[in-house]
Order: structure tokens, then sequence, then C-alpha cells
């Protein structure tokens, strides 16, 4: 589809992230049967839950444009996962305490990356005068902000300190 104004990019840059969720809905399972702490897990399965949900509200996006969600593939979203694919492989020969430390690096990698996506597309929708898109957007944007948070406590107060010992 040639891009010819902001909604063309808008839809473009929601394909993106839908392609991205797609791809993190796959990764995630894999990080929670590796992860060794049980808080870190549970925060992963909670995560696993909440991007379904936020996979139907991109859906509702489209279904409103009228538009299809796939034709795109996040080729950034790829890279960081293939990134966190490389220490998932590492299982078994690095101590479970800093594979859970390094997989905190790779699912915040993840969110700061979704958390610029999201950022853009809700933006983009406010100028379009997208309102019910524009909150559909601010909600997935603030699950984001959320679990990058929620990570970085848990990373802080046990699987750092943890990783240290």
């Amino acid at each position: 589809m040639p891009m010819m104004n902001l909604r063309d990019l808008y839809v473009d840059q929601l394909r993106d992230l839908y392609s991205a969720e797609q791809q993190i809905l796959v990764a995630l399972p894999k990080m929670i049967a590796a992860s060794s702490n049980p808080q870190l897990r549970e925060k992963l399965t909670k995560h696993q839950t909440e991007t379904r949900h936020q996979v139907d509200r991109l859906m509702q996006i489209f279904d409103d444009l009228g538009v299809e969600a796939t034709g795109h593939h996040c080729r950034g979203m790829e890279g960081l996962l293939i990134e966190g694919e490389e220490i998932l492989e590492r299982r078994g020969r690095i101590p479970p305490e800093l594979l859970d430390a390094a997989l905190i690096c790779s699912a915040q990698r993840v969110e700061h990356y979704e958390i610029a996506g999201y950022g853009c597309v809700r933006t983009f929708a406010d100028l379009l005068g997208l309102d019910a898109h524009k909150k559909l957007l601010q909600e997935t944007l603030d699950e984001e902000g959320h679990e990058d948070h929620v990570l970085t406590d848990v990373a802080k107060h046990k699987v750092n300190p943890e990783a240290r010992a």
C-alpha cells in the first residue's frame, strides 16, 4: 500500500504493531518456560494475557478502519526476539538466576520498542481525530509502561540480587 498521508502511515504502523504483538505471543511461552524465578514467571504469564487483549484492541481499530491487520512484518521486533532466543539458547549453560536477569533485559527491550510504537500511533490517532482509537491505544500504552516498571521492580528487588549472589 502506498503511503500518501498520515492515515496511511497510521495504518502501516498499526500493522507493524500487530505483527510485533503476534511475534511476542510466540516468544512469551518460551520465556515463561525458561524463567526460574516464580515472580518473573507470574509477571510474564500476566503479560501474555495482556498481549492478547492488546491484539484484540488492535483488531477493533482495524475493523473500525475497514482494513486488514496483516500484510506487514515487523523486523524490529523480529531482531529483538532473535536476541532473546540467543539468551534462551544459553539455558543450562549459565546459572538460572543469571538467565532470569538476561530474560528481563530482553523483555524490557521489547517493552521499550512497543512503548515507542504505541506512543506514535496514539499521537497519529489524536491528530486524525480518532478519539476512540486514541483511547484504546492509550490503554495499551499504559499497560506497556506498567509492565516495564513491573519488570524493573522484579529485577531490582529479586532477580538481580539473586544473579549477583
